[in-house]
C-alpha cells in the first residue's frame, strides 16, 4: 500500500484506523503493520504537539495585543483628561486660588479633600455633593471649592474620570480659561485684571473695586499678589514643599 508523503492530523487518524482494521482481517498480507502504526502514531503525536504549540502562541499574541490596546487607551484617556500643561505660573495661580479659598493647607493634598466649612471627605472617586450649613449653606468641595453642578459640567467637558487632585487641577484651569484669565496669567502673572475676571468664579477673589462679586469675605489684591509671587519664586527655585 503506497502512503502519501504528507497527511493532516485527521487524515492520519483515518489512515491509522484503516491500517489497523486491515491488519486484523488480512493477517500476513500487510507486512510491518506494527512498525507502520507506531510511525503513524508518532507522526500524529508530533502533529498534535505542533498544533497545541501554535495555539499557545496564538493565545499569547492575543493577550499581548489586548494589553497593548489597553495601554494605548489608558495613555489616550490620560491625555484627554489632562489637556492643560502645569507651568510654574499656572501652579502658582492654582495655589493662590487654594489660599484664597482656605484649602491651601500649607500645600498638602489635604486641601483636595476639603468641604465647605473646613470638614474633610475621603472618597476622591467623585464629587461628594454634601451640603454643609455654616455661615452659608454650600455643597462646595475640593481644593477649588467646586459646586456639584460646576464640577459635573467641567468633568463632562474634559472627560475627567474622578475627583483626584490632578483632575481638580485641570478643572480649575479650565474655569480660569473659561473666565478669560489664563492667557493673562501666562503672559503677565496674577494681575488685577486677572483677579477681576476670576472674581465671578471664586468669591474670595476681588473685583476691580476690591469686593467680592457675591458679597462674601474676600482677599485683597495685595495679599493675593504677595502669595502668588512668593509661591512662584519657590516653584522656580524648586524649594516648595
Amino acid at each position: 500500500m503506497a502512503l502519501p508523503i504528507l497527511w493532516s492530523v485527521p487524515g492520519l487518524l483515518r489512515q491509522t484506523t484503516t491500517l489497523i482494521h486491515s491488519s486484523k482481517t488480512s493477517g500476513p498480507k500487510i507486512l510491518g503493520i506494527g512498525a507502520l502504526s507506531v510511525g503513524l502514531m508518532m507522526t500524529l503525536g508530533t502533529g498534535i504537539q505542533a498544533e497545541r504549540s501554535e495555539e499557545r502562541v496564538d493565545q499569547a499574541q492575543t493577550v499581548a495585543d489586548a494589553l497593548r490596546r489597553q495601554e494605548q487607551k489608558e495613555r489616550t484617556d490620560d491625555l484627554e483628561a489632562t489637556p492643560y500643561t502645569i507651568t510654574p505660573e499656572r501652579r502658582a495661580l492654582l495655589n493662590t486660588i487654594r489660599y484664597a479659598e482656605g484649602t491651601w493647607k500649607d500645600g498638602r493634598d489635604l486641601g483636595y479633600r476639603t468641604l465647605y466649612g473646613g470638614g474633610l471627605f475621603q472618597d476622591l472617586s467623585r464629587h461628594p455633593e454634601r451640603v454643609v450649613v455654616k455661615r452659608y449653606s454650600s455643597a462646595a468641595a475640593g481644593a477649588y471649592q467646586f459646586l456639584p453642578s460646576t464640577w459635573q459640567e467641567t468633568a463632562r467637558k474634559l472627560k475627567l474620570p474622578s475627583f483626584a487632585p490632578k483632575h481638580q487641577d485641570q478643572a480649575a484651569l479650565h474655569l480660569v480659561k473659561k473666565r478669560g484669565a489664563l492667557q493673562e496669567v501666562d503672559r503677565n502673572g496674577l494681575t488685577r485684571a486677572a483677579m477681576n475676571r476670576l472674581a465671578p468664579e471664586w468669591a474670595s477673589f476681588p473685583t476691580h473695586a476690591g469686593r467680592s462679586a457675591y458679597g462674601q469675605p474676600v482677599k485683597s489684591h495685595s495679599e493675593l499678589l504677595a502669595f502668588y509671587r512668593s509661591n512662584l519664586g519657590e516653584l522656580r527655585n524648586g524649594t516648595e514643599s
